[in-house]
């Protein structure tokens, strides 16, 4: 889960390559602050050109308005100057992907409209019609946004899985070197468990954090519902979807109630967790248990742990599949990463930007 920062420079934050993944904006909502304005011979709405095609000061305002939502706590408000930095990032993304999009519209890689489409079919394939729109609203998005951000992404991946990803290749021999220069990585001290957790608070304040938004608000529910999903994983059901569904831990309930590796150090914080979940086998889960708050370690729930898998401790060889996956995709996005911010300089030299915003903030600033 995203940490917030609590220094005065968490508005400076980017997220490098922003179009990489599918854009969540969807899901976000943020506050409003108002915009610099432009000048020099071109309409207020433009705050910047690439090769003559606008970016649009609505667009800025969007996407600074969902930048700031992630990084905001609540009743505090970015410094004017706070503010232009993070404009100015933002644009410099905006342009950035204005480049890329151009170069991928002369390689004829623009997405399809059945593109698209099947990517909002995948995105609305875990909630009802109703939800869906729900978060759409919510979020101040309509349908046409999401899906023009997604042709932009597709279209962005697209090129460069062509131009860059395409042409990476890891060797064994790459595979080898890494394993020997970087051995202690592969040695595990103590024995690790990959763990999954369906969990249920008594706390009414706190948020669901699942597809149903499915909330207990005192022990005499959360007690009723935290069996009914035992039993439902008794019976058969799906651990992940399960806690899609119905986990109140937000942390983890988006990914199936995945928490990921612990340490059996990190088991010991419970006896009870440790007694219960070093007794399973994979793929197996534990009885109902109690879920300690972790500052006063006092009941605030109830949690059912799935063991996922258990990694003894020791030295992993080189040979080992999951080592070799591991390595391989590690040389892989490192390479395609570097190629990536070579790729992007290049084309930005390339083009004829003009960044209207900036301007009037050194103008405004210079005086």
């Amino acid at each position: 889960m995203l940490k917030l920062p609590t220094d005065s420079n968490r508005y400076l934050r980017v997220r490098s390559f922003r179009y990489f993944s599918v854009p969540v904006a969807l899901f976000l909502t943020a506050g409003l602050l108002p915009v610099v304005g432009c000048d020099r011979g071109h309409s207020a709405d433009v705050v910047a050109t690439v090769n003559g095609h606008a970016i649009m000061k609505t667009e800025l305002d969007k996407a600074f308005k969902t930048q700031l939502g992630e990084q905001q706590q609540p009743q505090q408000q970015p410094s004017q100057e706070q503010a232009d930095s993070l404009r100015l990032n933002i644009l410099r993304e905006l342009i950035d992907e204005e480049i890329v999009e151009q170069r991928a519209a002369k390689m004829n890689l623009t997405a399809t409209n059945e593109e698209v489409d099947a990517k909002v079919a995948e995105m609305k394939a875990p909630y009802t019609e109703e939800q869906f729109n729900e978060r759409l609203k919510a979020s101040n998005h309509t349908l046409e946004d999401v899906k023009h951000d997604l042709r932009r992404t597709l279209t962005i991946n697209k090129l460069l899985n062509k131009e860059i990803n395409s042409k990476i290749t890891v060797t064994d021999a790459d595979v080898t070197s890494y394993f020997n220069q970087h051995k202690y990585e592969f040695n595990l001290n103590e024995t690790q468990y990959h763990l999954g957790q369906i969990v249920v608070t008594d706390v009414p304040s706190a948020q669901s954090g699942n597809l149903q938004n499915s909330k207990a608000t005192n022990d005499v529910e959360a007690k009723k519902k935290i069996q009914a999903l035992k039993n439902r994983l008794d019976s058969g059901e799906d651990f992940g979807a399960i806690a899609m569904n119905f986990s109140e831990q937000p942390a983890t309930a988006p990914n199936g109630g995945d928490m990921g590796f612990a340490g059996e150090s990190q088991l010991h914080a419970d006896p009870a967790v440790f007694t219960a979940v070093t007794k399973l086998k994979a793929g197996e889960i534990t009885e109902i248990l109690p879920l300690l708050d972790a500052q006063s370690k006092k009941p605030a729930g109830y949690v059912i742990y799935k063991l996922i898998s258990r990694e003894p401790a020791g030295q992993r060889d080189v040979n080992d599949p999951r080592v070799q996956q591991a390595i391989r995709q590690q040389l892989r996005d490192g390479r395609s990463q570097l190629l990536k911010n070579a790729y992007l300089e290049m084309l930005h030299d390339q083009a004829k930007v003009e960044n209207f915003l900036a301007e009037q903030i050194f103008k405004n600033d210079a005086h």
